[in-house]
């Protein structure tokens, strides 16, 4: 019964055993199942997947495909148009050069014809050339035999008279055109000429050799002369102009033929009044300062001048000349004042002429700068002038024009010629020059000139109208035997070289100074 229970027991376990087997198979082949549906899944995906790539593939590449034969086709009918324009274009040469053979041989026969034309022509001018040689020859010997003269004395006497028919006629056209060229030239150089003179209106002024002082009181008088007439003495010698005190009361006049050095005085004298101190030393002071003033003076006028016509780049010294030329005259007219004349009537001249009117006026102001220099510079002004206006780099165009205003030097430029015509303008017109007084002074600055072509000489004045000349020597240089040598030698000089009447005293004056100063 045990054996039996136990087999039971075996057979009921066994069959527990099968049945979990059994569940455990099935699991698994639902599962092995499970994943064979997946791998199928998987591969059908990656079919459709290959599939799809490959119709992809093969649409792109018959797009490629259908593309390029696209482009193909393109190329081979552009191609092919420019083959067939070539082979058009080709034709028409060959047409052309067809035509062009057809042409040259129908020249070529023109050309042949025509040759044989000429040569007929030639056998017949052949012998109608001998018949006129033969003919002339007959001619020739009967005018001999008619006229009694040779062939080359005829062709002589033919020719001779003609000569003088051409030459005549030659002479007659010549005259007539230059007859109808000087009155055109006249005619226009008169309307210039009167253009450039109405546009320019100034006052005639004329420059005086002397200034008048009016002194506060007649006491006056006696301090500008000083103990034993030293002050007046050293006003003469500082300043090289004669003060003249007359019977006239309260009245000082300055004679002196330099505008400059008169101005000089005038100032000096004016402050020494208003000052009340007057002794040798100030008034020397007062000379000094005073002539610093005019300086400034003259390069504030040259200025002036300079920026009236707007000029630019002129040099300090050229415009010191012009302001110098304020105090110099000739023939009583401001030199200045003529400068800006001629200035004026240079530039209305070369406006009329079509020309640079800047340079025909500069050339104008600056043309007699060489005036405004010191008596030792020997030379023409022009000349002077011309160098000055070089060395201080004014253009060779001006430069030449001031050169020749006066005809020393040819001009090189029109604007020399236009310089030299608005001189003569404002020279000759009615009231702008006298001649007495330009004489005088002229004859003042020849006696002075002569002063100081002597050596030592320091200082020159011509003073007493001309009647005296006041000489300064250099004390260090000249003692008293060279200084009388010297008095003798110039008056000899000024008796060889002026005409004067009367007789001028040559007063020579050598001063040496000692000064020490006490402390």
């Amino acid at each position: 019964m045990i054996w039996i229970t136990g087999l039971v027991s075996f057979l009921v376990g066994g069959g527990f055993g099968v049945a979990g087997l059994f569940a455990v198979l099935t699991k698994r082949r639902s599962k092995i199942l499970q994943t064979k549906q997946i791998i199928q899944n998987m591969l059908k995906n990656a079919h459709d997947d290959i599939e799809r790539k490959r119709k992809e593939s093969l649409n792109e590449l018959k797009s490629e495909m259908h593309k390029k034969r696209s482009e193909f086709d393109f190329e081979m009918k552009k191609a092919k148009m420019e083959f067939q324009q070539v082979q058009a274009k080709v034709q028409k040469r060959e047409d052309a050069l067809e035509h062009r053979e057809v042409i040259i041989d129908d020249l070529r026969k023109e050309l042949q014809q025509k040759e044989r034309d000429l040569a007929r022509r030639a056998d017949v001018l052949v012998g109608d050339e001998v018949k006129i040689k033969r003919l002339y020859e007959e001619l020739v010997a009967k005018l001999e035999r008619i006229s009694g003269m040779k062939q080359d004395e005829a062709k002589k006497v033919l020719f001779e008279s003609l000569e003088k028919e051409v030459k005549l006629a030659n002479q007659q056209w010549l005259a007539k055109i230059e007859e109808g060229a000087q009155e055109t030239a006249k005619e226009k150089s008169i309307s210039i000429l009167t253009t450039a003179m109405q546009r320019y209106l100034a006052d005639t002024v004329t420059i005086h050799s002397s200034s008048v002082i009016h002194l506060p009181n007649e006491e006056m008088k006696g301090r500008i002369i000083g103990k034993e007439g030293r002050n007046i003495k050293v006003l003469e010698m500082a300043t090289g102009i004669e003060f003249v005190i007359g019977d006239t009361p309260e009245v000082i006049t300055l004679s002196g033929f330099n505008p400059i050095r008169r101005e000089v005085a005038k100032r000096a004298l004016n402050k020494l009044i208003l000052d009340g101190r007057i002794n040798p030393t100030r008034i020397e002071e007062t000379v000094a300062k005073c002539e610093a003033e005019v300086d400034q003076a003259i390069l504030e006028t040259g200025q002036q001048a300079i920026l009236e016509f707007g000029f630019r780049g002129v040099h300090q010294e050229i415009v010191k000349l012009l302001g110098k030329l304020y105090f110099r005259t000739s023939y009583t007219q401001n030199n200045l004042v003529h400068s800006k004349e001629v200035a004026y009537f240079a530039r209305s001249i070369a406006a009329e002429l079509q020309l640079d009117t800047e340079i025909a006026a500069r050339a104008g102001l600056l043309h007699d700068i060489g005036k405004a220099v010191s008596a030792e510079v020997e030379g023409p002004h022009a000349v002077i002038g011309a160098n000055l206006a070089k060395e201080y780099g004014e253009d060779p165009i001006i430069v030449n024009s001031i050169a020749c205003h006066h005809e020393e030097v040819a001009p090189s430029s029109p604007y020399g010629f236009i310089v030299h015509i608005a001189d003569a303008i404002s020279a000759l017109r009615p009231g702008a020059r006298k001649e007495t007084l330009s004489t005088y002074i002229k004859r003042l600055e020849d006696l002075e000139n002569l002063a100081h072509g002597f050596e030592g000489v320091k200082k020159a004045y011509a003073l007493q109208a001309g009647r005296e000349i006041r000489v300064i020597v250099q004390e260090d240089r000249m003692d008293d035997a060279k200084s009388l040598v010297l008095a003798r030698d110039l008056a000899k000089k000024i008796e060889e070289s002026m005409s004067f009447p009367g007789e001028i005293k040559v007063n020579v004056i050598r001063e040496k100074r000692f000064i020490q100063a006490a402390r």
